[in-house]
């Protein structure tokens, strides 16, 4: 598949690529609903990094007020709109560190794993994809019927895009801001719609939509193995069917997005397929 950005953009991309620190600033961005008592537990594990966004769906119980008492430096934004999409489009817009971590408060991301990503991209990546299938990674929530589900979408996902990933549904990924304009997601200025109804890409759909869009613009993609813990309080909201079937329609609306958008780059060229690669197994941390 042809990259969606222009010849133009690429340029200007590949100039910023060679300008990127060897030593970034990390900014964490953290959306959170409800979740004071597993921040409780997350903020003080977390290790220094440039800036922490926390962005808050509306949350009623303490989160806010906990996030400030245990981290008085984090920098706290409150949703615009519904959605987990929605939430991390207003932290993106909001950082000011080189590269951005998507860092789930529900305690199933290691942050002792953020130097992995981090040392993925000065390595040369452009995005930095958690997977907890690779050597060295795992899981203490996924079922086998989400396993089997998940294995039916990375190849779908890699049929469509050229990818080989070998996680699709994981959210724990790192990357450059410089490319926070190619994922193009809603603009947290935008009101909602009037309907009710979510703007295409606030929903959990954002983290389907980011891997499909970093792949159709042709940029370096490395997994990082990586293990997923279990949500230290509450219930997950995740359901294998309903989201599993919400995965497959964004795929296939990605990629009809990326044919249309390819169909608008000048001076049409060679199809381009992303660059993937797997970070070495003896680099992850164990857990």
């Amino acid at each position: 598949m042809m990259p969606t950005t222009t010849p133009a953009r690429r340029r200007r991309h590949d100039l910023t690529r060679r300008s990127r620190p060897s030593r970034p600033r990390i900014s964490l961005v953290i959306p959170a609903l409800n979740e004071a008592r597993n921040l409780a537990e997350v903020l003080p594990r977390l290790p220094p990094v440039h800036e922490a966004i926390l962005v808050d769906g509306g949350s009623v119980d303490d989160t806010v007020a906990v996030a400030r008492r245990l981290r008085p430096d984090i920098r706290v934004r409150r949703q615009t709109r519904r959605g987990k999409g929605n939430a991390l489009a207003v932290g993106f817009a909001d950082v000011t560190g080189d590269v951005v971590v998507m860092f789930d408060a529900d305690g199933s991301a290691d942050p002792r794993e953020i130097p992995l990503f981090v040392d993925a991209l000065v390595d040369g990546a452009d995005f930095a994809k958690g997977s907890r299938f690779l050597s060295c990674g795992g899981s203490a929530d996924i079922t086998p019927t989400r396993r089997l589900g998940n294995a039916g979408l990375n190849r779908t996902a890699n049929l469509l895009f050229g990818t080989s990933y070998t996680d699709l549904c994981y959210g724990y990924n790192a990357f450059w801001t410089d490319i926070v304009d190619i994922l193009d997601l809603p603009d947290p200025a935008l009101p909602p719609l009037t309907n009710g109804a979510m703007r295409w890409g606030d929903g959990f759909e954002v983290e389907t939509m980011i891997n499909c869009r970093i792949a159709a613009a042709g940029l370096r993609i490395v997994e990082v193995p990586s293990v997923e813990l279990a949500r230290i309080h509450g219930t997950s909201n995740l359901n294998a069917l309903t989201d599993g079937c919400r995965v497959l329609r964004t795929l296939y609306a990605e990629a009809a997005r990326a044919r249309t958008l390819t169909r608008r780059v000048e001076g049409r060229t060679a199809p381009r397929l992303p660059e993937m690669g797997h970070s070495r197994p003896t680099d992850v941390v164990a857990s």
